[in-house]
């Protein structure tokens, strides 16, 4: 059993965790688009008319008014620096709460930016000031009606992150679908210990999407039942099942991946050319493969013009020619046959490769 979850250290250097003892929790790094990573990656991902009906959507279930919605803190001065860790310093308090105009707090993706904005100075400061601070930034800002609500929710989600905290699965020795899919079942289950349905939608709803559709996606590309093609046009599926505006977001970047993964998955087979293809017009498109093949060609002839440069390098380098000569010679035939400066700036970086063993690009 290994500890999943330890209540997050946020380095200088990004976002890697540690815990209490200073050990690193690789795996927690490798699960940030869920966590930590998902509040600020998420944040761009999200939707722009998503972000743009975020209130519209709350204050609905609410039965509010937009003009009636009013944005908290209003009495904190935003330069004041009492409530910013040393690593905040020179940033601006991520507070954006938000009630309706019953007076009810709004529970959205703001709510818990501004949560995760005091827990992320764990490790400079410890858990008990950070509760203080939080009541005393609060305190500033807010009546003492909603003020009640706040920090209800807030004692609740400090809690669910201690929990979080102690969350062990069974690591196996290769990570998996089924693996992940056991942590996210695990971290679900926590979150319903602490919140409503309604408050696990507020907080946690984006992620959860975006969760749900890496786990599909990992299935898919795990079912060794399919071929590439059939990889490609479930995974095309599943990507237009999610709202249109993921699709606008996501669209390039789910492509790509999954384009990779599935090329991998037949070059590492020797699959044939026609099964490449095949898969190339099930996910992207029948033009689109047209330039990937293209793209294809080019680098063949790049590979066929670098190999035959080295080879015919090296038995200049095998002769028993001096080495003022050899040098002369290799210079010859580097300008013979890469004449423009970019092409020998290109072959200097896969020569480099090359003799420091490394793999060359394009060369599977």
């Amino acid at each position: 059993m290994i500890n999943l979850y330890s209540f997050p250290k946020l380095k200088a250097n990004g976002l890697c965790l540690m815990n209490k003892n200073g050990k690193k929790i690789a795996l927690l790094c490798s699960l940030l688009i869920i966590s930590a990573v998902t509040l600020s990656v998420l944040y761009w991902l999200y939707p722009n008319q998503s972000q743009q009906s975020l209130d519209s959507t709350d204050e609905y279930s609410n039965n509010s008014n937009p003009s009636q919605l009013h944005k908290s803190p209003k009495n904190i001065n935003q330069l004041d620096t009492s409530f910013n860790s040393t690593s905040q310093m020179d940033t601006e308090i991520d507070c954006k709460l938000q009630f309706n105009s019953a007076q009810h707090l709004i529970v959205n993706e703001r709510t818990r930016n501004c949560f995760e904005y005091f827990i992320s100075q764990y490790g400079e400061r410890n858990i008990d000031e950070i509760r203080q601070s939080f009541q005393r930034y609060i305190a500033k800002g807010f009546q003492a009606s909603e003020q009640q609500q706040i920090l209800a929710l807030w004692s609740r989600y400090v809690d669910y992150r201690k929990e979080l905290s102690k969350l062990q699965v069974q690591q196996p020795a290769q990570e998996s679908y089924q693996y992940f899919q056991t942590v996210f079942n695990a971290m679900h289950d926590l979150k319903q210990r602490f919140f409503s349905k309604p408050e696990i939608e507020g907080l946690f709803g984006a992620e959860d999407i975006y969760q749900q559709y890496t786990l599909d996606r990992m299935q898919i590309l795990e079912n060794n039942a399919l071929d590439a093609g059939a990889k490609a046009k479930q995974l095309q599926q599943r990507f237009e099942q999610l709202p249109q505006d993921w699709q606008d977001n996501l669209k390039e970047l789910s492509k790509l991946d999954d384009l990779h993964s599935l090329t991998a998955q037949i070059k590492a087979r020797n699959g044939s050319a026609q099964e490449l293809r095949d898969m190339r017009v099930n996910l992207v498109g029948e033009a689109a493969t047209q330039r990937l093949e293209q793209l294809d060609q080019q680098r063949s002839d790049w590979k066929q013009r670098v190999q035959s440069y080295l080879d015919e390098r090296k038995t200049i380098m095998d002769s028993n020619m001096s080495t003022s000569a050899k040098d002369q010679a290799i210079q010859q035939l580097k300008q013979q046959q890469f004449q423009s400066p970019q092409e020998q700036q290109r072959l200097q970086t896969f020569e480099t490769v090359h003799d420091q063993g490394g793999t060359l690009p394009f060369s599977n």
